[in-house]
């Protein structure tokens, strides 16, 4: 049987310590070379809206240690609003009911068959705040207790609940440009990690004095500013338009989630249309300016297998840039969902038959 589960299900089943547990050990794998990634795609067409596209992404992975592979898919109306004062991607649910698309396959790599079909909605977000929780594992000093935020949307609240999984963290400031997002967005996480979460009026003041900076925001632009940068911090982003050359200069050490990011294939003539062909997932961040190159960058799997230095002292500056995301992520921590689901009964079972053929493909 086939097992249909909704996001639901994955917010209900699926802990943090479950995602940081299932990516370690992927991460692990990646970096003996048993798993294995395609690069993202995003296929870009004019969109129904001005200034908007239709993309469609995919990304795939194997993780033989779960005994599974996955494919991740989305189908999306983007476009670019500058919102507080900087160009943000924003997808628009266009669905029927103003719903949006994504979903994940999950595959046995014993014996080929569909294991599980689910949306990617709880899930990327998890694997997310978990891939930074890793990054701050290996490079945040130990006794890291105060976290600035940047972001109050979809990503930041498990950016906050993977910090506190990895570090015991004390002290939470979050900023993000619309103030009622932030305090309502602070409050929740308050009552939810069960640390002191405040809201405050600038970036600057919530990164003043910080041990980790986690950015999490949808901006093409950076929101970190070289100049707040102290010693000892862990910066932390989850696009690399997030932050600069200049910041990435003041890092005694500087990881990446991986060197490849995103293929963008747009219809002709779109290409100057869409911000992220310049500064979001689909190029590599010209650093070679400020003496840093891209390709030479650890990546996470190095350090999930102890292959790379680590922070030596607590005044080094680390850094850890998630510009793009895995379809192994998917797989990996797909593969513990499936357990569990299966453990408590969840989700709705459809025969496999229905998904496979007699017919030589």
């Amino acid at each position: 049987m086939t097992l249909i589960l909704s996001n639901d299900d994955v917010d209900r089943l699926l802990t943090m310590e479950d995602v940081l547990g299932s990516l370690e050990s992927a991460y692990r794998e990646l970096g003996v070379g048993t798993a294995l990634n395609t690069l993202r795609v995003d296929l870009l067409v004019r969109g129904p809206k001005p200034n908007s596209v239709h993309g469609f992404k995919t990304m795939s992975g194997s993780v033989p240690g779960a005994g599974v592979a996955g494919v991740r898919l989305n189908s999306d109306i983007v476009h670019w609003p500058e919102i507080g004062g900087s160009q943000r991607r924003v997808k628009i649910p266009s669905a029927p009911g103003n719903r949006y698309v994504g979903l994940v396959l999950l595959f046995s790599v014993h014996t080929g068959e569909p294991l599980a079909i689910f949306p990617d909605g709880c899930l990327q977000r998890l694997r997310v705040g978990a891939t930074n929780g890793l990054g701050a594992k290996y490079l945040a000093r130990e006794d890291a207790s105060v976290v600035a935020l940047l972001g109050s949307g979809w990503q930041a609240a498990t950016q906050l609940m993977a910090m506190c999984a990895v570090r015991k963290i004390e002290k939470i400031r979050v900023f993000s440009p619309t103030a009622a997002n932030r305090k309502a967005f602070a409050a929740e996480m308050e009552k939810t990690l069960k640390v002191e979460v405040r809201a405050v009026d600038s970036a600057e003041e919530a990164v003043k004095g910080s041990h980790i900076m986690a950015a999490a925001t949808n901006s093409v632009n950076p929101v970190l500013m070289p100049q707040w940068v102290e010693p000892g911090m862990h910066l932390s982003t989850i696009r690399h338009s997030e932050i600069d050359g200049a910041t990435l200069k003041k890092c005694d050490v500087l990881a990446i989630h991986h060197r490849n990011l995103a293929v963008g294939i747009a219809q002709k003539g779109l290409e100057k249309e869409v911000p992220e062909m310049e500064h979001g997932d689909y190029g590599r961040p010209d650093l070679l300016h400020v003496g840093i190159d891209w390709n030479e960058l650890p990546e996470l799997s190095d350090l999930a297998v102890g292959r790379d230095p680590k922070r030596q002292n607590n005044q080094q500056v680390t850094c850890f840039l998630n510009p793009i995301g895995f379809g192994m992520q998917f797989a990996a921590v797909g593969a513990r969902l499936v357990e569990k689901a299966k453990n408590a009964g969840a989700g709705k079972e459809l025969p496999t038959d229905w998904f496979t053929e007699t017919v030589h493909p």
